[in-house]
């Protein structure tokens, strides 16, 4: 049996097909002064091509598919050309470097920039860059690109990582599942597997090595096994696991348009973390009951200069405009530890992690800030928009930004500029110092959300990056528990309301524990909102205090999360 991470939900039995692009090799040579003309526009004939290809891979997979899938392939469109990234290669080629060089070695460095970021969104758009520059490197060798259409029915896909191109040629009913050796949850693989309803298994190490052409496999989507040469009785388990998928599908589907609450008629809310303003069409496609987090760090990066206010305060309108009044909550710039920006500048620090960024960065650039907050307050007229504070450790920097936010209302008052004078501002409590002070913090602060994602790492000292501390990345350390469980009940007694938008908001093993602590909404990925809110739903506020209390008196993560599991409901 072989592990990876579950992204797309179901069972898949068939025969394998192992993809492999064809290494793309050519020779690194010089051009000519005489020739530079010639070599530029045999670049923009390659971009031409590559853009025409991908129009139609689009308008594929819009019929395919649907039209926000599609969305993911024409984002490539925009990618390659952005005058910034074409400029930059345009330099390089006027400089003698011939045009499939000169391609590599700009969109090597949109990769490496965007790989270095520990945030999965972020790390996607490495991915499409990638599928941009092997796709333009093979337009300009003349490579013929690989056809997965004529894949038979029954084909399991395994390849070291699906790209958006690759998908659309995709036909749907003769792949019973993919298997990749790189991507993750929030991955366009993953995005795209689910499009397609074909259950998934990404991440699995060397599984092009392992598995071998016409191997008999059948992969679990859900809970991220694949298994070689299954036995008879194998397949009789895993055809009823099919069946009884097919069914808990159908069952969630009941929860579309319904109030998220609790069994005994507590409510609740079932949020969405996005990264996009795009993003929010899909939250509210998936039934999301507003934006638990917007990550703005996607608005600063892959550009030479900072957004203008008016570049964020049109992103921030259009996503209150998407969500039609329901709750948005906007986490300002969320930079440095692992978020580098080029045009920022930011020193070298032995520890980023700990160093100068988020609020502390905010707060020691305040017109970069202002401009930010400017744009957030101006779009509040909207919607219903909340400002959260990242990486909050002191009482000071909530101060400092709600100073700043004032003044910027008055500004805007004398301007004569609307915006919600009631705006939310709130700190997003992800560090140990935070959880300590969430009693003061909460007097402080409009609502808190909880990021489980650093204040794991944070709690424990253990790298959330890290394979040899992985053991203490977990939510179900009694010092995790402690610390949620104070933040909330802190938050509660001042009245504010406390949501949560780290992984563990959407943990089966966790939610009772969540609900017997109080929190109010749960910001998930738009994929987990329907069984987010399902799981809810088979709870008592008593039932999940009784839970809460067992586990709270066991001693070690061990013991609580063998409980855990013994109490999931399905």
């Amino acid at each position: 049996m072989l592990k990876g991470i579950p992204v797309s939900d179901g069972i898949g039995i068939g025969t394998v097909r192992i993809i492999k692009n064809k290494e793309v090799k050519f020779d690194d040579r010089v051009i000519p002064e005489n020739e530079i003309e010639s070599e530029l526009g045999r670049f923009h004939s390659a971009v031409d091509v590559f853009c025409e290809r991908t129009k139609k891979m689009a308008e594929e997979m819009e019929q395919s598919v649907n039209p926000k899938e599609a969305e993911i392939i024409k984002g490539h469109i925009q990618m390659i050309s952005d005058p910034f990234m074409i400029g930059q290669i345009e330099d390089q080629i006027k400089n003698g470097t011939c045009a499939e060089k000169a391609a590599e070695n700009t969109l090597n460095q949109f990769i490496e920039m965007f790989s270095a970021v520990d945030d999965e969104l972020t790390q996607q758009r490495a991915t499409d860059v990638s599928d941009i520059k092997k796709r333009l490197l093979r337009i300009l060798l003349g490579i013929e690109e690989i056809d997965l259409g004529s894949l038979p029915a029954g084909t399991i896909i395994v390849t070291k990582d699906l790209t958006p191109s690759m998908t659309t040629e995709i036909k749907k009913e003769n792949i019973n599942g993919i298997v990749t050796e790189k991507g993750g949850i929030t991955s366009h693989s993953a995005i795209l597997s689910r499009a397609l309803e074909i259950p998934a298994v990404l991440s699995v190490p060397e599984i092009t090595k392992i598995l071998k052409d016409g191997d008999s496999v059948i992969i679990d989507g859900k809970e991220g096994e694949v298994l070689s040469d299954p036995t008879d009785a194998d397949r009789q388990k895993y055809e009823k696991a099919r069946v009884d998928f097919l069914k808990e599908k159908e069952y969630l589907n009941t929860f579309i348009g319904k109030d998220t609450m609790t069994e005994d008629g507590y409510h609740k809310e079932v949020f969405c973390n996005i990264g996009t303003p795009k993003d929010a069409v899909t939250a509210v496609q998936k039934d999301g009951e507003g934006i638990g987090l917007f990550r703005t760090e996607f608005l600063f990066m892959d550009r030479k200069t900072a957004p203008t206010e008016e570049d964020q305060f049109n992103a921030y309108k259009k996503v209150a405009e998407t969500l039609g009044g329901r709750t948005v909550i906007i986490r300002t710039l969320d930079i440095g530890g692992d978020k580098d920006i080029p045009y920022m500048e930011q020193s070298k620090e032995d520890n980023p992690f700990l160093g100068y960024r988020a609020v502390r960065y905010c707060l020691g650039d305040k017109e970069l800030y202002k401009t930010q907050l400017r744009a957030i307050l101006r779009a509040s007229a909207f919607g219903s928009i909340w400002v959260m504070v990242p990486m909050v450790t002191n009482v000071y920097e909530m101060r400092q930004v709600r100073g700043i936010v004032e003044r910027i209302k008055t500004k805007l008052d004398k301007e004569g500029i609307p915006y919600d004078r009631n705006i939310k501002v709130g700190a997003m409590i992800e560090t140990p110092a935070a959880s300590l002070i969430s009693d003061i913090l909460a007097k402080e602060c409009d609502f808190f959300s909880i990021g489980t994602n650093d204040l794991i790492q944070y709690t424990m000292c253990a790298d959330r990056g890290n394979a040899d501390v992985a053991y203490l990345y977990k939510p179900y350390y009694p010092a995790v528990l402690r610390s949620l469980k104070t933040i909330i009940e802190n938050g509660k007694k001042e009245g504010i309301s406390v949501g949560m938008c780290g992984e563990g908001a959407r943990d089966p093993m966790l939610i009772p524990l969540l609900l017997a602590f109080g929190l109010d909404d749960f910001s998930v990925t738009p994929t987990s909102v329907l069984s987010t809110r399902s799981c809810i739903s088979k709870w008592t506020l008593e039932e999940a205090r009784e839970v809460a209390n067992k586990a709270m008196s066991l001693p070690t993560y061990m013991e609580v999360e063998e409980y855990l599991k013994g109490i999931v409901r399905k």
